[in-house]
């Protein structure tokens, strides 16, 4: 089994093909980042298109069933998810319209802060704010998943203590790895950890030092993340990019909350899509990461946990409203 709790392709019939020919089972895309609400309508309507016109090769998840379920049909289910609040607004109630309508992750941040509290780029994260624990309590009550993936420390661990329910980062890596503000302290991945929490450890090239890291190297920080959370919540979300357009970057990177350039992880001269490492190029390379986790002594068992049963688990409980959780 294979879970990317992250993926931000530019979908077409061509890229689902390539996530049946990996036997990736189970994906988390992008449906909003800046979006308001009346725009993340569209986007989640296009979702709805593609999965009556590409039936034979994805299905929509809600549940931990819908996964197994896609397995069992040879199909790539399809989590949806945004990468940030904006699609709420300022409205409480949008997020059970949206949970109503498929989407099962939201990002409580996207580098900038929120209304719900701070991002990772902020100079001054001020942590949550009253809408921002408001929030979670519904979130928690809907079962939808918590992400922290864009969100700045301070945040990340006020989000910890007042959820409920343990919590996601779908996409980042530990700080050791990379000293970005988009990267994880040790301190926080440990709180993740000991409040069941998960992480997703990302293959962007940005967020691992560059292309010229190598699948040993990668590896090697699952190792030391493991020692630090445990093997049963680390997985992979690997924020995978196909076929997007400078356009889109621009879109991720400024939204409309600048009339500037803003180069996130990267720099002026490094402006557009950075170029993947040789050994993970596409979906269809994650047998390279198999076989990397094999290498430097992870067994059959403890790999199949990290390629995607963990993920599993922690949807299927994550997914669950509130009311059907059994105590």
């Amino acid at each position: 089994m294979i879970i990317d709790a992250l993926n931000c392709s530019n979908w077409s019939r061509e890229l689902f093909q390539e996530l049946r020919n990996a036997d990736v089972t189970c994906i988390h895309v992008t449906t909003a980042v800046w979006e308001n609400g009346r725009e993340t309508l569209s986007q989640l309507h296009k979702w709805y298109r593609w999965f009556r016109q590409h039936n034979d090769l994805i299905m929509p998840v809600t549940t931990g069933a819908d996964i197994s379920q896609a397995a069992k049909l040879g199909k790539t289910g399809v989590v949806l998810g945004f990468q940030g609040s904006s699609p709420i607004e300022d409205d409480l109630g949008m997020l059970e319209l949206f949970y109503k309508l498929d989407v099962r992750i939201m990002q409580l941040t996207y580098n900038n802060a929120s209304l719900l509290g701070g991002g990772c780029y902020e100079p001054n994260d001020g942590g949550l704010t009253r809408f921002g624990r408001e929030t979670i309590r519904e979130m928690n009550r809907l079962g939808m998943l918590i992400d922290l993936s864009h969100v700045g420390e301070t945040t990340c661990h006020q989000a910890i203590d007042a959820s409920d329910r343990p919590v996601s980062i779908t996409h980042a890596n530990p700080r050791f790895m990379t000293d970005i503000p988009r990267s994880k302290s040790a301190d926080l991945l440990k709180h993740l950890a000991d409040n069941e929490g998960m992480l997703g450890c990302s293959l962007y090239p940005l967020l691992i030092g560059g292309r010229e890291v190598t699948c040993e190297q990668w590896c090697t920080m699952i190792a030391r993340t493991v020692e630090i959370m445990g093997v049963d919540k680390v997985g992979i979300g690997t924020d995978l990019v196909r076929n997007q357009t400078p356009q889109y970057l621009d879109w991720l990177r400024m939204g409309r909350w600048t009339h500037g350039v803003d180069y996130g992880a990267s720099s002026k001269p490094n402006r557009d899509w950075p170029i993947w490492q040789d050994w993970f190029q596409s979906s269809l390379d994650f047998p390279n990461i198999v076989q990397g986790l094999r290498d430097i002594g992870f067994n059959e068992a403890e790999t199949a946990q990290i390629m995607g049963e963990n993920w599993h688990r922690f949807f299927t409980k994550a997914f669950q409203p509130q009311a059907e959780q059994t105590l």
